[in-house]
C-alpha cells in the first residue's frame, strides 16, 4: 500500500493493490512517513474505505483543525466504545464526533454551556452509551484539562448510538422519553415532590411508565376492564388515583390514547407506592 496522505502519527491515506483509496490507522503508522513510501502493514489497526470524496475532504479537515492531543481523544473514545459494545464504528463517527469535540472543546475555552434536552432519554434508555459518555469526560479532564459539563455525556452518547447501525435514536424513542418527562411532571405538581432517584420504588415506576409510554407511542393499547380492581384502588388510594385521572385526560387530549381501567390501576398502584416511600 502506497501512502497518499500522512494526517498524523497514527492517521494515514494509502493506495491499496486494487486502486482503493483506504484510511489506516495504526500506532506509529505514520511517523516520519512521506507520501508515496510504502505503509508498514504490520502496524495496521483498522482500515476504511473511503465511499465518497467528501470523507476524504471531512478528514482532512477535521486533522487540519484538531490537535494531536484531541485527536488521541477522540481515537480513544471510540476505542473504548467498541470495547464495551462488541461492535465497530466506520469512519463516519471519526468524523462526527471529532466535529462535535472540536467544537466542544472551543466552547469550553470560552466558558460556554449549551445544555443537550435529550440527556434524561438518553440516560434512560441508553444506559451503556451513556456510561461511555460519563468516562469520555473523565478521559478529555485527564488528557485536556477540560472540566465539561455532565450534559456533554449524553451528547458523546448520542454519537454512538446513532452510529450503530441498529441503534439510531429514532423519533419513537424521543416521543417515548417526552411522555415519561410529561407524566413525572404531572405527579411532580399533584404532590409538590417526588421520591428520590435511587430508590427502588422510583426505579419501578420509571419502567412502567416506559413501557406505558412505548404502547402510546405506538398506538398499541393493552389491558382490559376489571372494574373489581378499578373501584379497589379508587377507595384505597384515592390521592394516586386523582393523580392517575390528571395522565389519563392529559394522554388522552395530547396524544388522542384511551387508558385502560387496568392500566390506570396499575399506575395508581405504582403512585402510591412511591407516595410511601417518599414518608420513610
Amino acid at each position: 500500500m502506497r501512502i497518499e496522505k500522512v494526517y498524523n502519527n497514527n492517521v494515514v491515506q494509502v493506495i491499496d493493490s486494487q486502486g482503493r483509496e483506504l484510511i489506516v490507522m495504526g500506532k506509529g503508522l505514520g511517523f516520519q512517513k512521506k507520501v508515496g513510501e510504502d505503509v508498514d502493514s504490520s502496524k495496521i489497526e483498522k482500515t476504511f474505505v473511503l465511499q465518497h470524496d467528501y470523507q476524504m475532504n471531512d478528514l482532512a479537515n477535521l486533522y487540519l483543525t484538531m490537535k494531536a492531543d484531541e485527536l488521541e481523544v477522540v481515537n480513544d473514545v471510540i476505542a473504548q466504545a467498541e470495547e464495551v459494545l462488541g461492535i465497530q464504528f466506520d469512519l463516519s463517527l471519526y468524523v462526527a464526533l471529532g466535529d462535535h469535540l472540536a467544537y466542544v472543546f472551543e466552547r469550553s475555552r470560552e466558558g460556554i454551556v449549551i445544555e443537550n434536552p435529550l440527556s434524561w432519554e438518553v440516560r434512560k434508555f441508553y444506559p451503556k452509551e451513556y456510561r461511555l459518555g460519563l468516562c469520555s469526560l473523565d478521559r478529555i479532564r485527564e488528557k485536556l484539562g477540560l472540566e465539561l459539563e455532565t450534559a456533554e455525556a449524553a451528547s458523546i452518547a448520542l454519537h454512538l448510538i446513532n452510529a450503530q447501525k441498529n441503534g439510531a435514536f429514532g423519533k419513537e424513542t424521543q416521543t417515548v422519553g417526552k411522555i415519561v418527562t410529561q407524566i413525572l411532571d404531572i405527579v411532580r405538581l399533584h404532590f409538590g415532590f417526588i421520591v428520590d432517584e435511587d430508590d427502588t420504588s422510583y426505579h419501578r415506576f420509571i419502567t412502567h411508565l416506559q413501557y406505558f409510554a412505548q404502547r402510546v407511542a405506538s398506538e398499541r393499547a393493552e389491558g382490559g376492564d376489571d372494574a373489581f380492581l378499578y373501584e379497589q384502588v379508587q377507595a384505597n388510594y384515592p390521592d394516586a388515583f386523582a393523580c392517575t385521572e390528571k395522565i389519563r385526560q392529559y394522554i388522552s387530549q395530547v396524544y388522542d390514547f384511551q387508558m385502560s381501567s387496568d392500566e390506570q390501576v396499575y399506575l395508581t398502584i405504582h403512585i402510591h407506592r412511591l407516595k410511601m416511600s417518599s414518608k420513610n
